[in-house]
């Protein structure tokens, strides 16, 4: 199943892609949540997350830091935010 929305091919609801050619964004998600529909652009480009197993002393860092400032303790995300969306992909 293929959905064209705003002249953007996704493969499915919910499922993010990376958008290698857009100016500033890193990836884009068409998500869903009963019968809304919202295009969420998140990441900056050129920029990687620390993976979800970080190793390194650095990445484990980073990630403490990036989860610190966008506020990771909360307990009811919104599918609908670009945090979400980032904390799911990236980090």
């Amino acid at each position: 199943m293929s959905i064209t929305y705003r002249g953007e091919t996704f493969s499915d609801y919910d499922q993010p892609k990376r958008t290698p050619n857009h100016p500033t964004k890193s990836h884009v998600v068409l998500a869903k949540k009963g019968d809304k529909v919202k295009l969420i652009r998140f990441g900056q480009q050129g920029v990687r997350g620390a993976g979800k197993n970080p190793k390194s002393e650095k990445d484990k860092a980073r990630r403490r830091s990036y989860y610190g400032r966008n506020n990771a303790q909360d307990p009811n995300p919104d599918k609908f935010s670009a945090r979400y969306w980032s904390h799911k992909v990236k980090w």
